[in-house]
């Protein structure tokens, strides 16, 4: 049984799907107006968290992120740069798909940008104006929220402070102001417009995510994602414009992850502790590590970003690592050892049992280190068997379909016929997963050709060229055994 901490409600509730088997999930996407910072990064890591866990459980999950390309921001930007809004936003979309890619996030299924969907938008303002939630005023369109009752629900932000007639045309304001908020903008100069039914003009940020989750995901779907920060007044006035078209729920249950602070200050780049991801990799941050230092804290509680933090996320996750490695190369009796089965199934149990609570995120990877402390301990004991190495590597294996914090393999071996065929020039089938290239490969057949002509100090040679580059070899009876050292740069 899957539980979430639903906002509107304020309580965990049992998750039920409106079909049963599938999920509609919508998470807020970037605003394209920069490179996206490490704050947007922790959002979309526990909505990936949360896709991926809900695969796991089974369900068949459509994801729908938007992509926000035009808003005050990105016109700011674009008229800042003098280059066109396309244009202007060509750059950080491209480097958010760049960004997502180097994390391991899973794409959505459907990307939806906001100037690729103003059709739909004018609907959706066109069926607020006849129903009598929208009214025109100097060629703008704003959503009257006196006349929707239900304002508020979300964010509990009340109607008390509402002046009649007043409006805000910013698609961002202050929290605690209650306006009539903008759906559609007059054009002005210096603004990207549109020729429509209802006059020319640009969207209001609110109506994009009411107009492309209606699209792709229906008038009523399960999973709304987001930050803290858009509770009020985006999701708020999201809920007031979708329920005032429809007549119908907007969504079920709305998930919020809360900030990321640096060194326990939020992020602003006048104190110097703004971070993108660029800027973490040009630091030789390990993007992998940064993945698993985001996703370790749990989405309704304050991460507080350091270095020494991330650090410790490293060392953990290199944990994991030695644990495979040592799995994958070590050479095990044969046989099973049936004792080690109960663990495994007990290890799985509560990874799911922690995850099922809310993203428990802290109980799964208990169970996961708890798992490694006790093999690692029956592996120094010679208790654990072939087939016993085997089902724990597919167990992480299919934990890591959830986490995915491991890329590729960090080691393996490669055995005598094997390291023959690439002595020889040819590049066998055994070696197509090894993370490396032919560069590597001749080297590794070069240094087994020296050992074979008793050419040790050439073979020595190469071995310390390799290591330079991140790649540590051991001889082994069976072949020789290659591991990636991450603390080392690897070159190709």
């Amino acid at each position: 049984m899957v539980k979430f901490f639903n906002t509107l409600s304020r309580k965990n509730e049992v998750f039920t799907p409106l079909a049963p088997g599938e999920v509609k999930l919508y998470t807020c996407g970037p605003t394209v107006y920069d490179y996206a910072h490490i704050g947007n990064f922790r959002a979309y890591i526990f909505e990936d968290l949360l896709k991926r866990f809900l695969a796991f459980m089974g369900y068949k999950v459509t994801h729908v992120m938007n992509i926000t390309d035009v808003d005050d921001k990105t016109i700011r930007g674009a008229n800042a740069r003098g280059l066109s809004l396309d244009a202007y936003t060509k750059r950080y979309i491209d480097a958010f798909f760049e960004d997502i890619k180097t994390l391991n996030i899973s794409p959505a299924d459907h990307y939806p940008r906001a100037t690729e969907h103003i059709p739909e938008m004018i609907s959706l303002v066109k069926g607020l104006i006849e129903k009598g939630y929208a009214y025109e005023k100097e060629g703008s369109y704003y959503f009257s929220i006196a006349k929707f009752p239900g304002y508020g629900r979300l964010s509990k932000v009340g109607l008390q402070d509402l002046q009649s007639g007043q409006r805000v045309d910013a698609d961002e304001y202050e929290k605690e102001s209650v306006h009539d908020f903008a759906l559609w903008k007059r054009n002005k100069d210096g603004e990207p417009f549109w020729k429509t039914e209802i006059g020319p003009g640009r969207p209001g940020w609110h109506i994009e995510c009411s107009a492309m989750s209606a699209k792709y995901l229906g008038e009523t779907f399960d999973i709304h994602c987001g930050g803290v920060d858009n509770i009020f007044p985006h999701h708020e006035n999201e809920i007031a414009q979708s329920e005032a078209f429809s007549g119908k729920q907007f969504v079920k249950y709305w998930l919020h992850c809360h900030h990321l602070v640096v060194n326990g200050e939020k992020m602003s780049k006048s104190k110097g502790n703004y971070f993108t991801l660029r800027d973490l990799l040009a630091k030789n941050i390990d993007a992998f590590s940064l993945r698993f230092l985001l996703l370790s804290t749990h989405y309704r509680k304050t991460l507080n970003f350091t270095f020494k933090a991330l650090d410790q996320a490293q060392a953990s996750l290199q944990r994991i690592k030695d644990f495979v490695y040592e799995l994958r190369t070590r050479s095990f009796p044969e046989g099973e050892n049936q004792s080690l089965k109960k663990l495994i199934k007990q290890t799985k149990e509560k990874f799911i049992q922690g995850l099922s609570d809310d993203l428990n995120i802290s109980i799964a990877l208990t169970a996961l280190f708890n798992l490694i402390k006790k093999v690692n301990i029956l592996i120094t004991q010679g208790k654990v068997r072939k087939q016993n190495a085997a089902d724990i590597l597919a167990l992480l294996q299919s934990l890591d379909q959830v986490l995915a914090v491991l890329p590729s393999p960090e080691g393996g071996i490669l055995q005598v016929s094997v390291l023959e065929k690439i002595e020889a020039g040819e590049r066998p089938e055994a070696t197509i997963d090894v993370p490396f290239g032919e560069e590597i490969l001749k080297k590794i057949g070069a240094r087994n050709k020296a050992r074979t002509e008793r050419n040790f100090k050439r073979a020595d040679e190469i071995r310390q060229e390799l290591l330079d580059q991140g790649i540590l070899l051991e001889d082994a009876k069976e072949g020789v055994r290659w591991k990636i050292l991450t603390s080392k740069k690897k070159k190709e």
